[in-house]
């Protein structure tokens, strides 16, 4: 009984794999209304890459006519349920471009924005494509707010937001880990100015000043006659060192890193002590 159930199923599969074979061999001007039928068959069943095959056979046959949007809109997605981002992009761009006024155009627009999303790397990465990808999300709530994608693409962008606030978070503190603290120092100025809401504020408020204290504790004294006088720029960088202690304080009263920050506090306190006698 089962052997003769599957050897019914494999021959219905065979004689399936034959006719799609068929179907897209054929030529004439019949087989371009079949092609699109069975294209379309398999496009419902989650066969997309068959189907897609299909769709770009006649995709040129159909300019013009009356099917073509309905065309375009499963051979773009069948891209984009392929994983085929690149393709899938570039073609809903065309048809929410080619066809403004379609009942597809506004779900269109936020798929072609979401196959820009889909190729955004990792953060460790070259993050172009990122960027890419938020002006694309952005645009897209920006011209379709009425959308019911809208929520999505919202929290697509912020999940983006977030993978460039990592990248910037990462190479400021590998200067820490590197003891290149002027680098680390000038990196988490840059992140706090330009992630002001960060989930990571609290972390590059601390290794800022960690920096800057080791920046400071560590120097050897050097004094340079400016225009506004005699500098002692190991004092200059405690005082740095200093007020950023007083930023994260003022932040992060009770934080994980307190403990340490108060060490650092105090150092740095004995340190300008020096400078205090010499006045």
């Amino acid at each position: 009984m089962n052997k003769f159930f599957y050897i019914l199923v494999f021959l219905t599969v065979l004689s399936s794999c034959s006719e799609y074979q068929k179907v897209l061999k054929a030529d004439g001007e019949g087989a371009i209304a079949t092609k699109f039928k069975m294209g379309e068959e398999f496009y419902n069943e989650g066969k997309f890459a068959k189907a897609n095959k299909l769709f770009a056979q006649i995709v040129p046959s159909y300019r013009g006519k009356p099917q073509a949007e309905k065309l375009m809109y499963l051979y773009s997605n069948s891209f984009y349920q392929m994983g085929d981002y690149y393709v899938a992009g570039y073609q809903f761009e065309r048809f929410a471009s080619s066809y403004p006024k379609s009942e597809k155009v506004a779900e269109a627009a936020f798929l072609s924005a979401k196959s820009a999303y889909m190729l955004s790397p990792v953060f460790s990465k070259d993050q172009t494509e990122t960027k890419e990808a938020i002006e694309k999300l952005q645009e897209f709530i920006n011209v379709y707010p009425e959308s019911n994608h809208v929520s999505e693409a919202s929290t697509l962008v912020q999940e983006l937001d977030f993978k460039l606030e990592k990248k910037a978070f990462e190479i400021a503190k590998q200067f820490n880990q590197i003891s290149d603290y002027p680098a680390s120092v000038r990196s988490f100025d840059n992140f706090i100015f330009d992630f002001p809401g960060s989930k990571l504020r609290e972390e590059a408020l601390y290794y800022r000043l960690d920096s800057a204290y080791k920046l400071a504790v560590n120097s050897v004294e050097v004094k340079r006659t400016l225009q506004s006088g005699l500098v002692y720029l190991k004092k200059k960088r405690l005082e740095d060192a200093k007020e950023y202690s007083e930023a994260f304080i003022k932040s992060f009263s009770d934080s994980k890193y307190t403990e340490d920050v108060n060490s650092m506090i105090t150092e740095i306190n004995e340190e300008l002590k020096n400078y205090s006698a010499k006045s």
